[in-house]
């Protein structure tokens, strides 16, 4: 093989690997914005259930709150609960639950 040839060829891969990850990169931002407006783990109103490892010892009534406000961070306000709190401090939710 002419260094020539070896030349473009190694053009050609670097060239093919550049225009992979722009289209890999568009496609996640496209994807990442449509995830963000609908998939959404609380809403206001919802209960949801901080895991018994963050409150020993109470029962799980005890530890269920009621969604007051979700922060554009993704982050919760909860109603009697002080400061804001993120999805994993809580167990998941759980949609055959019955409502109180």
């Amino acid at each position: 093989m002419k260094k020539r040839t070896g030349w473009l060829i190694g053009a050609f891969a670097l060239t093919a690997g550049a225009i992979g990850a722009m289209s890999t990169q568009r496609k996640r931002k496209r994807m990442q914005a449509t995830r963000k407006a609908n998939d959404v783990w609380a809403r206001p109103g919802m209960l949801v259930t901080f895991r018994a490892e963050l409150m020993p010892g109470r029962e799980r009534d005890e530890r269920t709150f009621r969604v007051k406000e979700l922060l554009s961070s993704g982050r919760v306000l909860l109603q009697g609960v002080d400061g804001e709190h993120a999805e994993k401090e809580f167990e998941p939710v759980q949609f055959d639950r019955p409502l109180e």
